[in-house]
């Protein structure tokens, strides 16, 4: 298709009169394609899961002991913060699409992908954060499949949310490893 057959934005008429409508939908406008109530869903199950790990990673970091306890603690520690992050960004985008994040520890683990297994030495704690990891790991790239191009938005969030999960599973299989 040459640049010049491709079809063009909608005139700046219509896309002023299509922004005065349904104006209490903020964000979503009448080009949003996502089936919304499922990806609030999706990511009111994220938001869980973020949680859980979050709170997990603060539990290992204050039970880690043993002779490399101190590295390995560090890394629960940045871990938290950035499960922290992620949770923040996903409450954020749950209200942009008109949702209201769960933060209701009742069910907080009901809702999570993730388990919360404490574990008691610090291998177990890093195996349990592994298989953690390896959990949201694939249940973001499911979202991302399923989204597609319906919510390029929420798709982008999720890409650099799933990056960095792939990146905490390689940083606790090096420890693992380090600490057998």
């Amino acid at each position: 298709m040459a640049p010049q057959d491709k079809p063009f934005l909608t005139d700046i008429k219509t896309l002023r009169e299509r922004a005065r409508q349904h104006i209490e939908r903020g964000a979503v406008t009448s080009g949003y394609t996502g089936d919304r109530e499922t990806i609030l869903r999706l990511l009111g199950e994220a938001l869980a899961t973020e949680l859980v790990c979050v709170l997990r990673y603060k539990r290992h970091f204050y039970m880690a002991s043993g002779l490399h306890a101190d590295s390995v603690a560090a890394e629960f520690a940045q871990h938290a913060t950035e499960e922290q992050t992620h949770a923040d960004q996903l409450a954020a985008r749950i209200v942009q699409l008109g949702g209201k994040p769960d933060f209701n520890p009742d069910s907080l683990t009901k809702r999570s992908h993730a388990e919360y297994v404490e574990g008691e030495t610090l291998r177990e704690m890093l195996k349990e954060d592994l298989i953690a990891e390896r959990i949201a790991i694939d249940s973001y790239r499911e979202m991302i499949a399923y989204i597609g191009k319906d919510d390029s938005t929420t798709r982008r969030m999720l890409e650099g949310i799933l990056a960095m999960e792939e990146e905490h599973a390689d940083d606790l299989q090096s420890l693992l490893e380090t600490n057998t």
